[in-house]
């Protein structure tokens, strides 16, 4: 073991008979024994980390996440590198993960010499002149573009709000998304020299596996990807069950529509999810780890390979890490994007070649997983938790939170909603402050439906609820799931049988039709909201009975298949419909017996007609109509058949006075 200085981080390797020589002041927080050649970890890094304090040139951060990609952060990128080349310019440039507001990407962070750094939001391509003339010529920031400015040294930009009190992140306790969008992901330096890896050097150096399954048991972490089980006793199940070969598995394969927590968070800092792998193998001794990722997810991908080959280059994995005898080989395997993945044994097939699908529990992974040996497997956010908690203690992670749910949770934002991103909260945090604080509202003065939580197995929480607090014993009692975390908005103009019937399309599909109730009991479900949101022009008698059969059976067909079903995918699959039948049953009831849709979204349930003031008789209508349903003379007003109105909307689409109304 290295011998160790007072405050030394522990990342280095010498071996007991030749001690550091010497302590060197760290640019973070304390005297660090890297200063003899035989230290893995050199010097000159921690010079080169440390936010680059004391750097002479700008430095020009820019959100280059999947979702400041997809609104045009390359093109910024490049817009850049011209600007400055053009006026000789030199500055640093620094590409960051997602700092959560995805709604004002692309976002570009500007950080003068002895001036904080300042966030600039929809920075597109034709912006960027505007934004490095004013800053980096004349030294003035444009306050219309300012997003906010990070605490530092120097003076303050006047106009400018700081990040503790912009509304969005404000509120917010980040502790997994502390360094997203803040530092370089690919930057072992940078992540050092903020804390890194000194939990796992901690871990191997002061604590037995057995202290390390009990700190994480205190702290009270529960799995962030599903039911909320206990992470700690689940490391103890694997640890105390006797084998010669062990393994950890990171779940990243994040399969729910509207959650991209996961994506965000290896993109941003992968380094901190390698960090939680490692100390999670050491605690129940497996040797050799797997990061389970989606092969859709190429960005989060090159980023942590990146981040595996500098940990392995600088003696953070492989062989004897600090000279400890503790060895731990992480590596990556993609997944083909099946939704069923996710399910543990499903995800522990598809590691081993075979097709993903679930088995049956007992024996849980823990006992006999991967290879038929005991395995731990949890998702992203629960790993990237670890290394703070041991860090800090357990009383630190439950310092935030509730008793039962303690610590903080990371949320997606998508739908009908503002500020759409990624936030992080306390947990039992209202659903009021998350999507009418945090989120900013629904836009365009529209009101508020319905959330769902927790993906297509989750549920929906309707208007009137949203001071529901946000922890698993509150959702438990309302009869929703935490799940992974995604937040879907809609708003008044969203029909909910429609959103049923999207959630179960998607189930069906993604089903891998192993077991009956789940295959086929979904696909009859399916088959019911089908018939519900179909036109009725066409239906014959018979089609008519059997839709009428097929909504008396839907809620106990749905009871049955959440009984019966082999996995926890399959025993939640009906609850999209079994919530919307709870709390929208009206809607449920419009398209069934008055044969239309409140929302205007079913566009077989929509009925067409003819305002007769507002018509010209230009007959524009009549001649696009398919049908031949509408009827009138020129310069006359039209009227609509509606018994031959086959409901495509061609009328409404070519009218130019506004005369088509639709109901």
């Amino acid at each position: 073991m290295p011998v160790m200085m007072e405050n030394c981080c522990g990342l280095c390797t010498h071996s007991p008979s030749t001690p550091c020589p010497r302590a060197v002041e760290c640019l973070s927080d304390g005297p660090l024994c890297h200063t003899d050649e035989s230290c893995t970890l050199k010097r000159e890094s921690w010079k080169n980390a440390v936010n680059r304090k004391g750097t002479t040139k700008p430095v020009i951060f820019i959100g280059a996440g999947t979702c400041g990609l997809g609104a045009g952060a390359a093109a910024t990128m490049v817009a850049i590198r011209e600007f400055l080349e053009a006026r000789s310019l030199h500055c640093h440039m620094v590409e960051v993960g997602c700092i959560g507001l995805c709604a004002v990407e692309p976002i570009v962070d500007i950080e003068l010499p002895g001036r904080p750094r300042v966030s600039f939001m929809e920075v597109t391509h034709d912006r960027v002149g505007v934004l490095l003339e004013s800053m980096l010529v004349r030294g003035e920031a444009p306050v219309e573009m300012a997003l906010c400015q990070f605490p530092g040294n120097g003076e303050p930009w006047s106009g400018i709000p700081g990040y503790d009190e912009h509304p969005f992140f404000a509120p917010q306790t980040r502790w997994v998304l502390e360094n997203c969008g803040v530092m370089d992901p690919v930057s072992l330096e940078e992540y050092l020299a903020a804390g890194g890896y000194r939990a796992f050097s901690t871990a191997l150096r002061t604590l037995t596996p057995e202290q390390v399954c009990s700190t994480v048991e205190e702290s009270g972490l529960r799995g962030r990807g599903g039911g909320g089980f206990p992470s700690g006793k689940k490391w103890r199940f694997a640890l105390n069950t006797p084998s010669g070969s062990k393994y950890v598995i990171c779940n990243a394969d994040e399969g729910d529509p509207g959650a991209f927590m996961d994506r965000a968070v290896i993109e941003g800092d992968p380094h901190r999810l390698i960090e939680g792998i490692a100390i999670a193998s050491y605690a129940i001794g497996a040797n050799n780890a797997y990061i389970y990722i989606r092969a859709e997810y190429p960005l989060a991908i090159q980023r942590l390979k990146v981040a595996l080959e500098q940990a392995e280059g600088n003696g953070l994995l492989g062989a004897n890490i600090f000279d400890s005898g503790f060895d731990l080989n992480i590596m990556i395997k993609m997944g083909a994007g099946a939704f069923v993945c996710g399910e543990e044994t499903a995800l522990i097939h598809s590691i081993e070649g075979q097709r993903g699908m679930p088995s049956p529990k007992p024996p849980f992974p823990a006992i006999s997983g991967l290879f038929g040996k005991p395995t731990v497997i949890n998702n992203v956010e629960t790993l990237a938790n670890v290394p703070g908690i041991i860090r800090s203690g357990a009383d630190w992670f439950r310092s935030k939170g509730t008793p039962g749910s303690p610590g903080t949770k990371v949320f997606a934002l998508s739908g009908k909603i503002s500020n759409t991103g990624l936030i992080e909260v306390a947990m039992g945090t209202s659903l009021d402050d998350i999507l009418f604080g945090m989120g900013g509202g629904i836009p365009d003065g529209k009101a508020f439906k319905a959330v769902q939580i927790g993906g297509p197995s989750g549920g929906c929480i309707p208007a009137g609820h949203t001071g529901l607090l946000i922890d698993y014993e509150s959702l438990g009692a309302f009869g929703a799931m935490m799940g992974s975390g995604g937040l879907v908005v809609m708003d008044e103009d969203t029909c909910m049988v429609d959103v049923a019937k999207f959630f179960m399309d998607f189930i069906q599909r993604e089903s891998c039709g192993k077991c009956i109730p789940c295959r086929e009991g979904t696909r009859r479900m399916l088959e019911i909201l089908r018939a519900i949101t179909r036109g009725y022009r066409d239906e014959t008698p018979e089609q008519s009975l059997e839709r009428f059969r097929g909504i008396v059976n839907l809620e106990r067909l749905g009871q049955v298949i959440r009984k019966t079903s082999l996995c926890g995918l399959g025993q939640t699959a009906p609850n999209p419909v079994l919530s919307t039948l709870r709390w929208f049953k009206d809607e449920y009831e419009a398209h069934i017996f008055e044969r239309r849709c409140p929302a205007g979204v079913c566009t077989g349930l929509l009925t067409y007609s003819i305002d007769e003031d507002k018509c010209r008789g230009c007959t524009l209508c009549a001649r696009k109509c398919p049908s031949g349903a509408i009827k009138g003379a020129r310069k006359s007003p039209h009227y609509i058949v509606t018994q031959e109105c086959i409901g495509c909307g061609a009328c409404l689409e070519v009218c130019p006075f506004g005369a088509v109304k639709v109901q």
